[in-house]
């Protein structure tokens, strides 16, 4: 009687924490509209609202001309999970995080990087944005020279064209961990920037986005 009871009140506890933990769940893209985005293009043909659209319970994007689509909402200490494929030849994007200022075409902030065979590499953008990983610290010093790339630590994770990938982003304390399908491919300490909105670019071709949600940790 007493391990019938234990059981049930260890079930109830896990129903409990799973339910709690599902509340916490922030949905960026509900499947049927962009309300909770706004669309920056980095060129005056053509209007930004065509840049992103919603089809089928996916967002799509046309990777031409260059531009993303970024959180009304800011961030920090989160779990953010999204897919992605591309439509055709896979081309170039990437997953901006914690973004700060003002709505510029290659705003500052953390990329993670979307380029075809390049997926967990890590992309530093505007001056003071720095993390460390492993024994090294790397820091954008100047507007000038404002990009710092970071290699993912394994070989490529991703899917062939056509099916979906995963990435898996984890932001907390200035702590960032990059997982795609599966696969941790970078993490870091120290990040500097460490809260902002998220954006998704349109950067080379098409290509797909589904699922996207975040989870405050």
């Amino acid at each position: 009687m007493k391990t019938l009871l234990k059981s049930t009140l260890l079930l109830g506890l896990s129903l409990v924490i799973l339910s709690c933990n599902s509340e916490k769940k922030i949905e960026l893209f509900n499947g049927q509209d962009l309300d909770n985005w706004n669309i920056v293009a980095g060129s005056e043909d053509g209007e930004p609202k065509d840049l992103f659209y919603v089809e089928d319970g996916v967002m799509n994007t046309l990777g031409d001309p260059f531009g993303y689509i970024r959180t009304k909402e800011s961030y920090s200490n989160y779990k953010l999970h999204l897919e992605w494929r591309w439509t055709s030849e896979p081309s170039n994007s990437g997953v901006l995080i914690n973004v700060q200022g003002k709505e510029m075409i290659f705003p500052h902030c953390i990329e993670a990087q979307l380029m075809n065979d390049r997926a967990g590499d890590i992309v530093l953008m505007g001056k003071g944005a720095g993390i460390t990983i492993k024994d090294s610290t790397y820091t954008v010093t100047s507007e000038e020279n404002r990009y710092l790339a970071i290699s993912k630590f394994e070989e490529s994770s991703e899917k062939p064209a056509g099916e979906w990938n995963s990435y898996d982003i984890t932001s907390k304390n200035g702590n960032l961990e990059l997982v795609v399908n599966g696969v941790l491919q970078n993490r870091g300490t120290g990040m500097t920037l460490t809260e902002g909105n998220i954006a998704l670019q349109s950067e080379g071709g098409p290509m797909q986005f589904r699922n996207i949600y975040l989870q405050p940790l």
